[in-house]
């Protein structure tokens, strides 16, 4: 239970729901506890009457049928009204769980992510906070008033016979032990289902998101096999599992039903002794009903506690997780629904940085001695030290795998050196706060990154408050607006998951009218034109070349016409860098830039191959 504690420290805040449930279920109880008594004194009343001894027989039918109508009625409201109570916090609850999953997600470094399937984190999230939440909202729905009713049951039979009270004192404990025992192992086969699930979850998602590409190579038997193999395997894990339950459940029940035996007949024994009037039977038998429903819900509330605490277990490891320190002001949720501002490190955030150039120190960027390396691995980057100047254009050049890439990502704060330091507008990526560094930086890669929703909504992504004149004159000089207004919607068009609906050179459009409109001083372009065909390459990087007038650039190009045109190269060979040099001084100094332009005049098939191993093509 010290999982259940856990979520409802975590929900603190929903005390008054939680105080408000609690007073609805002390009601019930009462309502519930008043019936049996009410039933005796009019079984009691009806046999005097009968034997001579007392009123009118109607009367006490009538008086007393009433009553035990207004204490149903009175039940009845309270305990719904307790219902309607248990459902809102309920969904409160799962709001406010989710919400809060999804702010860690977002504070959690990238290095977090690089281990994870998607479709995994998105099942755990639905799965864990939708086992939790179902069980505390029956929990707050029934077991309240069931453990009430049960206490003041324990009381009342010990006032009217003691040997009642201790035989339940008997079987609750030991039927809550035997429970303990079965639940060990129980646990144990739900980790593992739970584990088939997730796994089967985020395969899920990868094959939906590229459905295209499972398709082209005839894959959808082979996909649907492994899938079906996850779920087959939690159907035989839920047999064993389920086998021990109720084999368990059999022990258990057999137990209860013992003790209940010898409950019912000493009552009836009582009664033929004389020591128990009918009514005094009628209350023993009505509150021995009254026991009895808590522990055969006992079995289904274990049952859904499991599953909860499974849930919350693995919700907290990822709750648990350290914070990227850098992450800096983050939208932290509440339960009503609205935002506080919060900084990880209790600082205030400094002033919104510039978009204009010249407020950017100069060199804009320094990598100084950096050197990284993926978790475990091998060392990608070394020795690297670099400076680039306000407005240069720098391109990269360098084979497939030679650390490109990983430069942008520590460029942009997405990892942290394993040694050296990398400064961007005078912020350290590794201790400064990147929310500020990031925005003088506006990206374009290779894969655009589109969203769900309209097409202004993804030109506008950096910048949710500009004006439909602002949209539509970043789009114009992406080359974007042409094919915006053949939309019957215009910008209003909705484009589906990624951009489903539009082209490659399209939705690379977008990305750049994205980027114009956040008209960030620095720019990075990690191959934004390589997937695309001549065509829409040469109208993106017309777009492109706009873009990047009067911004310090980083370019990672995939054409060595683009490269010709920036103020340097820097040439990278495995993970180090070889040369740094205008494309005039590199191109007769024997290196990398220099066997590319005589690799790029070949026409040799060899030739064209080893291009390819740098991202080139001709």
């Amino acid at each position: 239970m010290r999982s259940i504690a856990r979520i409802m420290r975590a929900t603190g805040s929903l005390w008054p729901f939680y105080l408000g449930i609690l007073i609805c279920s002390v009601l019930t109880a009462v309502g519930s506890l008043a019936t049996p008594f009410v039933l005796k004194f009019a079984t009691d009343a009806v046999v005097a009457a009968l034997n001579g001894h007392g009123e009118s027989t109607v009367r006490i039918i009538f008086t007393f049928a009433g009553l035990y109508l207004v204490m149903q009625l009175f039940s009845t409201f309270i305990s719904n009204y307790g219902g309607y109570l248990g459902d809102i916090m309920g969904q409160r609850m799962r709001s406010l769980l989710s919400t809060r999953y999804f702010h860690k997600l977002l504070s959690l470094p990238q290095s977090y992510f690089d281990t994870q399937l998607t479709g995994s984190v998105v099942s755990r999230l639905n799965r864990s906070i939708a086992e939790v939440t179902f069980f505390i909202k029956s929990m707050s729905n029934n077991f309240f008033s069931t453990i009430i009713t049960t206490i003041a049951v324990l009381i009342i039979m010990f006032v009217y016979y003691w040997p009642l009270a201790l035989l339940l004192l008997v079987i609750y404990p030991t039927y809550l032990w035997l429970t303990g025992l079965t639940s060990r192992k129980w646990q144990v086969w739900e980790r593992d289902k739970n584990e088939h699930i997730d796994l089967a979850g985020g395969r899920f998602n990868e094959v939906i998101s590229q459905l295209r590409v499972v398709k082209s190579f005839g894959t959808q038997a082979r996909e649907l096999a492994a899938f079906t193999r996850h779920f087959t395997d939690t159907v035989s894990l839920t047999k064993d599992q389920s086998r021990h339950w109720h084999r368990m459940d059999n022990f258990r029940r057999s137990a209860l039903n013992i003790v209940f035996f010898l409950m019912y007949l000493l009552i009836f024994w009582k009664t033929l002794e004389g020591d128990f009037s009918l009514g005094d039977m009628v209350l023993m038998i009505q509150l021995m009903a009254m026991a009895s429903q808590p522990v055969a819900m006992l079995s289904w509330i274990i049952d859904s506690a499991q599953r909860a605490i499974a849930g919350s277990r693995e919700y907290f490891e990822v709750m648990s997780l350290p914070d990227d320190p850098r992450s800096g002001s983050v939208v932290a949720p509440t339960v009503t629904g609205t935002i506080d501002r919060v900084s990880p490190d209790g600082r205030e955030e400094r002033a919104p940085m510039s978009n204009s150039s010249e407020s950017l120190p100069d060199p804009v960027i320094t990598f100084e001695d950096v050197a990284f390396a993926y978790d475990g691995e091998q060392a990608v980057l070394q020795d690297i030290n670099l400076a680039v100047s306000r407005g240069e254009k720098v391109a990269f050049v360098g084979e497939s795998g030679g650390g490109k890439s990983t430069l942008m990502s520590l460029l942009q704060g997405l990892y942290i050196p394993t040694e050296g330091r990398v400064t961007v507008a005078g912020f350290d990526t590794s201790t400064s706060t990147l929310g500020q560094m990031r925005e003088a930086m506006g990206m374009v890669f290779q894969d655009a990154s589109l969203f769900s929703g309209t097409i202004a909504e993804n030109i506008a992504y950096a910048r949710p408050q500009a004006t439909r004149e602002e949209i539509v004159e970043a789009a114009k000089q992406a080359n974007a607006d042409v094919f915006v207004q053949q939309f019957a919607d215009g910008y209003d068009s909705l484009i589906g998951e990624r951009g489903l609906k539009l082209s490659g050179g399209q939705k690379q459009r977008i990305a750049v009218a994205r980027a114009i409109l956040k008209d960030a001083p620095i720019l990075i372009l990690d191959e934004a034109t390589s997937a695309l065909d001549t065509r829409s390459e040469r109208v993106v990087q017309e777009a492109l070349d706009r873009l990047m007038i009067g911004r310090t650039s980083l370019i990672i190009a995939h054409r060595l016409s683009t490269i010709s045109a920036v103020d340097r190269i820097v040439t990278l060979e495995n993970g180090r860098i070889r040369e740094v040099g205008t494309p005039s001084e590199l191109a007769t100094s024997g290196g990398i830039y220099s066997e590319l332009l005589e690799l790029q005049m070949s026409a040799t098939a060899a030739d064209r191959q080893r291009l390819k191993k740098f991202g080139i093509v001709g």
